[in-house]
């Protein structure tokens, strides 16, 4: 578990108890596609399987969320957004995500989809770019 007083891992700028820590912690809930995704972000790099299923959506949400024990985040980069604000039902984030697994560098570059159900974000799904 990281410090509260650390930057967070989603890459906001913000202290991580100010920023992702209240929804991995069930104090808030995301307002827009992009905050969930971020908070999703953080959830990986905290190994939070249970705020990570609770943010699925239950068409799409697996049984389990597994763990690499030797990858490591390393950072992540909103590219784009689409809709998702406040007064959305569904909204789009592109990112990439960087991180390692045994010394070697990898890209997780998806478009992810989100939907609003009774007021709350999920997420739906993503299509893996190259």
């Amino acid at each position: 578990m990281s410090d509260g007083a650390a930057p967070c891992h989603c890459g906001s700028g913000r202290d991580f108890a100010t920023c992702c820590l209240p929804f991995l912690n069930g104090d808030a809930v995301a307002a827009t596609a992009e905050q969930l995704m971020r908070s999703r972000y953080s959830g990986f790099v905290e190994e939070r399987a249970e705020y990570l299923l609770a943010t699925w959506h239950p068409d799409t949400r697996p049984s389990r969320v597994r763990f690499d024990p030797q990858q490591r985040w390393l950072g992540l980069r909103v590219k784009a957004t689409e809709a998702g604000g406040a007064g959305d039902a569904t909204g789009i984030v592109e990112f990439v995500a960087r991180y390692k697994i045994d010394g070697r560098g990898h890209r997780l570059h998806e478009i992810s989809r989100f939907a609003k159900l009774d007021g709350r974000w999920y997420y739906l799904d993503g299509k893996h770019l190259t």
